[in-house]
């Protein structure tokens, strides 16, 4: 009996001894080691991508917000708008509601989703004054976070008249505020040319004073 306790003690001890090292290394160490990393070299990254203004944060550059006025959500003239969004978890925050994320999760064959991408068109185009013609993809559709930050240029830029006209610009000042706010392909090859509508606010913002 004591020669087989022996073997199994020293086993039990050798796991023991395994556990704790792991526990230390994989439990503590490691992500000890990836947070300074991170707060080292990506420091505005690994914190949410904070936008900041005057000190106070007001959002994050990856998660897209309204910019709406009254409790009906009704898009503000004033400021560009982000493309729809059916992040709504019903509870009073509307479309991009932080909490939440999904999609509408309706198909390309939906009834449904082809009445509201009708109806988008037509609200949007009367929205910017511009035909339905010159109305993007990305203004009437929903992105599959529905917390989509950016949108494209070309629908950035049926916004600028309305903006423009709302705030007592020129249409030059504002278009100005768009280029300068357009990041082109990551790398140059990946992906479309975005504006980030929370960026882009912050300075019509700053702008209008």
């Amino acid at each position: 009996m004591n020669a087989s306790v022996a073997p199994s003690a020293r086993l039990v001890w050798s796991a023991l001894r395994a556990l704790l090292m792991l526990t230390v290394v994989l439990g503590v160490l490691y992500p000890l080691a990836v947070w300074g990393v991170a707060q080292t070299a990506f420091h505005n990254q690994a914190n949410g991508s904070e936008v900041r203004v005057d000190g106070k944060v007001v959002g994050s550059a990856l998660i897209g917000q309204n910019f709406a006025t009254g409790k009906d959500f009704a898009p503000n003239p004033k400021w560009f708008q982000p493309r729809p969004s059916a992040a709504d978890a019903d509870a009073g925050a509307g479309p991009y509601d932080p909490t939440y994320t999904g999609a509408s999760n309706l198909a390309v064959t939906s009834r449904t989703l082809t009445g509201l991408v009708k109806e988008r068109k037509a609200e949007v185009a009367a929205f910017n004054g511009v035909p339905q013609s010159e109305v993007p993809a990305d203004a009437v559709q929903a992105s599959g976070s529905g917390l989509d930050p950016d949108i494209s240029p070309a629908y950035a830029h049926i916004q600028i008249a309305r903006v423009a006209k709302a705030n007592g610009l020129s249409t030059a000042q504002v278009a100005r505020l768009v280029a300068a706010h357009t990041d082109g392909r990551q790398f140059g090859i990946l992906g479309e040319p975005t504006v980030n509508v929370l960026e882009l606010n912050i300075a019509l913002g700053r702008l209008t004073g």
